[in-house]
């Protein structure tokens, strides 16, 4: 059977030479749209995931992709020196018995792959030429760094052996209303992870050993690479010719996917917008593998009277146009319930004027972050014009105006 190429650098939609923080967030946010939490029941989704998380776990590792880029795929069982080896043009220094026609093996100190040269057309690497396949032949009969081009991708498709694997991260979005997040309280919700199968232990088999289905039994894989076919080692079985058969609770994945209610902690001065870790609580892993992380977004609700601002606290409070102008000491709300039932006295200076803002130290949100540390509050002060109707109250704003001839449009006109 023959296996397929995997462009990882193309699945994960980055270039070749993107860095290891281009990649991480080119899986992230793939991860986010093909997860199989935010798609139920799709299969498309689930392989897409499956496929993203291949791609992520070789190119960001170092040494794995490394590998990858001189070969054209990854196998745990690759020696990387064999892999530099290939890709400056030969295994082990050369190819032993690479007659055409027949076979050849890597040389000592090199990964042995089996080659099988059957039906390919070597006229085109004769000595001097520069035929299609573009080769010369090297010095004493081997050819030259020219394999480089004809190896680089035939060793891909491979499925990677089993082992621990970590449990990816989930995400939530966690509304709390807006006293919960000043004061602190209790939050829950209920969120779909995946957890390891009670059946199978997380080890995605039940025991006993069927046919392998990648190599049908024989053991090896069929690798195309031109004209060339290269007998390789079955990455499934790992040349056995059987696998474990798999656990029917869970469809060989190592985990099911349930519902569970969580209850989580919100600390007083949770803001908007907060992310919060519980660690462990992600989707479980596989054969021993860490399970990943949950990470809620706080979503706060808002207030009649208060806006929150970070740790500040804002409000509008009405005045009188007397209580404006002569000053006055005047009673606002607060947040705390326990100083005078939720209010403090607030000193008005003379002269104030619409739109002015006084502030109220330490009347804010206690902080997350810093022990004993508050907001303030911010007052911002609203003058109502009363509704005069009765003559008295007329007679004395027009003495008012007498006596304050002073007009508030003049430095505005002035600049016209």
């Amino acid at each position: 059977m023959a296996t397929q190429t995997k462009d990882y650098y193309s699945t994960l939609g980055v270039k070749k030479t993107a860095s290891a923080d281009d990649i991480r967030k080119a899986f992230r946010k793939l991860a986010r749209k093909y997860h199989p939490d935010v798609n139920p029941n799709d299969k498309k989704a689930e392989e897409k995931f499956k496929e993203i998380s291949e791609a992520n776990d070789v190119l960001s590792d170092l040494k794995k992709r490394k590998i990858y880029d001189q070969l054209g795929f990854y196998s745990d069982n690759i020696d990387p020196a064999a892999a530099e080896a290939a890709a400056r043009g030969g295994y082990g220094g050369g190819f032993a018995g690479g007659s055409p026609g027949g076979s050849g093996r890597a040389g000592r100190g090199a990964q042995e792959v089996p080659f099988d040269f059957g039906g390919f057309d070597f006229s085109d690497f004769q000595s001097g030429g520069s035929g299609r396949g573009g080769a010369q032949e090297a010095p004493g009969g081997g050819f030259g760094g020219s394999f480089k081009d004809i190896f680089g991708g035939i060793f891909s498709g491979g499925r990677k052996a089993r082992g621990p694997r970590p449990g990816t991260d989930l995400e939530y979005q966690v509304s709390v209303d807006f006293w919960s997040a000043v004061r602190g309280g209790v939050a829950r919700l209920e969120i779909e992870r995946q957890e390891t199968c009670p059946a199978c232990k997380g080890k995605s088999t039940t025991g006993g050993s069927i046919e392998c289905p990648e190599c049908s039994g024989t053991g090896q894989v069929t690798q195309m690479g031109g004209r060339m076919k290269f007998n390789i080692q079955c990455p499934r079985c790992n040349g056995t010719g059987k696998v474990q058969n798999g656990c029917p609770t869970c469809g060989g994945d190592g985990v099911v996917t349930r519902k569970e209610p969580l209850e989580f902690r919100i600390k007083p001065g949770t803001r908007d917008s907060q992310r919060i870790r519980l660690a462990g609580k992600g989707n479980a892993g596989t054969d021993g593998g860490a399970a990943g992380d949950l990470y809620l977004i706080i979503k706060v609700g808002t207030h009649p009277v208060f806006t929150r601002v970070g740790d500040d606290i804002h409000v509008t409070v009405p005045v009188t146009v007397a209580e404006a102008a002569l000053g006055a000491k005047i009673e606002v709300p607060t947040i705390d319930t326990h100083d005078g039932g939720g209010r403090t006295q607030l000193k008005i200076p003379p002269g104030t004027q619409t739109g002015q803002k006084l502030r109220l130290r330490e009347k804010g949100v206690p902080s997350a972050s810093r022990e004993g540390v508050r907001g303030d509050e911010i007052v911002e002060v609203k003058i109502v014009v009363p509704k005069v109707q009765d003559e008295r109250s007329k007679e004395i704003l027009r003495e008012l105006a007498k006596l304050n001839p002073e007009d508030p449009r003049a430095e505005l006109l002035a600049e016209v």
